[in-house]
């Protein structure tokens, strides 16, 4: 990916019209077919594999009539970009000289991603004979195919160039393909965001899963920095380098301000600005720089609800299923209680105070509204935060976030509105005696949090990975965690549950219990493992001093990624791991996604178990002491706008190596 361009194709490498197959840019396909044939035949393809998160390489052989013996004597590399280019090459282990007969169909239907995600292509255009190429057109826009060296013959009714190649002998030659997309004058440049409106469907891709490129050449400077990891299990450096090249596809810049970037959401539902998704990556980078959140709260300040009314403070967003047991959820309320948070993190990360002071109005807007949302004279009756506004239900993860908002938001007004600082405060603390009442079920097992309590007050009593946001709790000063929702004994009992084998999956954390009525492992809020979710879970647990499960998640959620090819799925099946297994793919899955990356960023940090506070100018180290991987070293972090790298021992042991001039180390 290299957004707005990226490909798809499957390991093969032939581009075959159907299903995501494409070259596509502003979210329109510029190309569907381009399928290869030499004298006739399709090459025998090896190997299709990514050389970086933009590129791809596919090898095949080809055979020719009259040839002996099991070897191969000409190969066929083909290399491809994102950004529409291919180049194909030819090479010949012959002793004599061999002419190739070399022909390329290439269509197009021109369609929207948007309605190619949901099963819905155009028909294939009618092509023209263009310069060296093809030229196809639609309403306003066109599709242009070319090549180098220009063929020796062009069908266009059929879409074929041809070509008849000379290779002497141990010799080699390249055809290279070029896409573009033309608008017509006064057009708009692009669709884009038009796929968004199907992220909710959830229609199943093929089963393998699309191949999705990234190209150099639309590389910009990603607004983090290249931090490396260096692992007795090797798989992890893996994890990390893959996780990171795979964010680098994603990054797009603010058509409002060019300067501010934020990651999309994921291929193929979410090439676009997902808010919620944008805001947990930029949190789950911040041991990487601040650049990302300052880029990507600022995007969102801007689509703010800033006029008087009912939604003042409000980001938007739009409903997402929560599975059978509950209706939609509002991705606008996460973001609205995740945005102060983020802004308060950053702070500690070492966010530059000038940029924090113009990101204040806006957290200090999302503050306003959870005060006037939970106003017992208001919606929130109960004093929860309902999602969706106004009637509920009052989710169990929506609370978490709240309490984390006030928390860390009345770090941010201690400053400049110290009296609304104590008055969140004073609310987090109701909230928390109310909370520990209210949604924890009593049982002979030791209890666990509601799912949500209804409108009325009534308990959901359904156990899922979402209760794992209870543990999250964010950064305060000195690097202290946050105070939690549940008391130590509930904590415990929580993270028990987790640890479980009906939650545990071997592979990760699932989304629903395998105990409750409604399980699917394929389910993706029934059953299925998130890896954000598990991410989450990785980090509170290890907070809240549970190592163990903690680590044993660790190396789950590693086991799988080694099966992905080290490109983690938003999702996959959570069937039970057995031995010689591998975890199942989900047929509608982001793959890749910024969340599922960024989350396998945030677990293998959260072994150094950083803390810093930048203001104080402190920052501490409290490694996983099980140390579930081994020694390890982060370098290329950055604390205070400065490189950091710290070293954990295999006894679980931590060093800091580099770090910004006059940082201390904290207790």
């Amino acid at each position: 990916m290299a957004l707005p361009a990226l490909a798809v194709s499957p390991a093969s490498g032939q581009l075959t019209g159907r299903g995501m197959d494409g070259f596509y840019r502003d979210g329109r396909r510029v190309l569907s077919r381009c399928e290869l044939r030499v004298a006739g035949d399709e090459p025998l393809v090896v190997q299709g594999r990514l050389t970086g998160a933009g590129r791809a390489r596919f090898i095949g052989t080809i055979r020719r009539a009259g040839e002996r013996g099991p070897d191969p004597e000409i190969r066929v590399e083909r290399l491809r970009s994102a950004d529409g280019t291919e180049q194909i090459t030819f090479h010949s282990s012959a002793t004599r000289p061999v002419q190739l007969a070399v022909e390329i169909r290439l269509g197009t239907d021109l369609a929207e991603l948007g309605a190619i995600a949901v099963g819905l292509p155009g028909p294939e255009l009618r092509a023209i004979v263009h310069g060296a190429g093809l030229r196809w057109s639609g309403t306003g826009v066109h599709a242009v195919a070319s090549a180098t060296p220009s063929p020796e013959d062009v069908l266009a009714s059929a879409g074929l160039l041809r070509w008849a190649l000379d290779l002497p002998p141990g010799g080699h030659r390249s055809i290279e393909l070029r896409t573009s997309l033309e608008y017509e004058p006064g057009r708009p440049g692009g669709t884009l965001d038009d796929n968004r409106r199907a992220a909710d469907a959830r229609i199943p891709a093929p089963r393998t899963g699309p191949i999705v490129r990234r190209a150099r050449s639309d590389r910009s400077p990603v607004p983090w920095t290249s931090a490396r990891l260096e692992c007795d299990d090797r798989r992890a450096d893996a994890l990390m380098a893959s996780s990171l090249d795979d964010l680098h596809g994603l990054v797009m810049r603010d058509p409002a301000a060019a300067t501010d970037r934020y990651v999309a959401g994921g291929f193929p539902w979410r090439c676009g600005l997902a808010p919620v998704e944008a805001l947990w990556t930029a949190r789950m980078l911040l041991p990487l720089g601040t650049k990302l959140a300052a880029g990507t709260l600022r995007v969102l300040a801007r689509s703010q609800q800033a006029a008087p009314g009912a939604d003042f403070g409000r980001i938007p967003g739009a409903l997402r299923d929560a599975g059978p047991h509950s209706p939609p959820s509002c991705t606008g309320i996460e973001a609205t209680l995740l945005f102060p948070a983020v802004l308060a993190e950053a702070c500690r990360w070492g966010l530059p105070p000038r940029e924090a002071e113009q990101l204040l109005p806006a957290a200090e807007r999302c503050l306003t509204w959870l005060r006037r949302i939970t106003d017992p004279s208001g919606a929130g009756r109960s004093g929860y935060v309902p999602d969706p506004v106004p009637g509920g239900p009052y989710r169990c993860e929506t609370q978490a976030h709240a309490h984390r908002a006030a928390l860390l938001g009345a770090d941010l007004l201690d400053a400049s509105r110290p009296s609304d600082a104590a008055a969140l405060r004073d609310w987090a603390a109701d909230l928390r005696t109310r909370f520990r009442t209210d949604f924890w079920l009593e049982d002979p097992a030791g209890g666990r949090p509601a799912a949500l309590l209804t409108a009325d007050g009534r308990p959901v009593p359904h156990f899922g990975s979402s209760t794992a946001h209870v543990l999250d709790t964010g950064l305060l000063g000195g690097g202290t965690a946050a105070p939690g929702l549940l008391d130590a004994a509930q904590t415990d009992q929580l993270a028990g549950l987790l640890s479980g084998p009906a939650m545990d999956s071997g592979w990760g954390l699932r989304g629903l219990s395998t105990k409750e009525c409604g399980y699917n492992p394929f389910g993706h809020r029934t059953g299925a493992v998130r890896v954000h979710e598990t991410a989450v879970a990785v980090a509170g647990l290890a907070a809240a001093g549970h190592e163990q499960p903690a680590g044993t998640l660790i190396k789950g959620v590693l086991d799988a990624a080694e099966s992905f090819g080290y490109r983690l799925p938003e999702m996959y099946a959570g069937e039970q791991r057995t031995a010689g297994g591998a975890p199942v793919p989900h047929p509608a899955a982001c793959r890749p996604a910024a969340v599922a990356a960024g989350g396998a960023v945030h677990i293998l940090v959260t072994l150094a178990g950083l803390r810093p506070d930048v203001p104080a100018g402190t920052v501490s180290v409290r490694p996983l002491g099980t140390a579930p991987l081994g020694a390890m070293q982060l370098t290329g972090l950055c604390v205070a706008e400065q490189p950091f790298g710290v070293r954990i021992s295999r006894l679980g042991m931590g060093m800091v190596e580099t770090a910004a001039e006059g940082l201390q180390l904290g207790s």
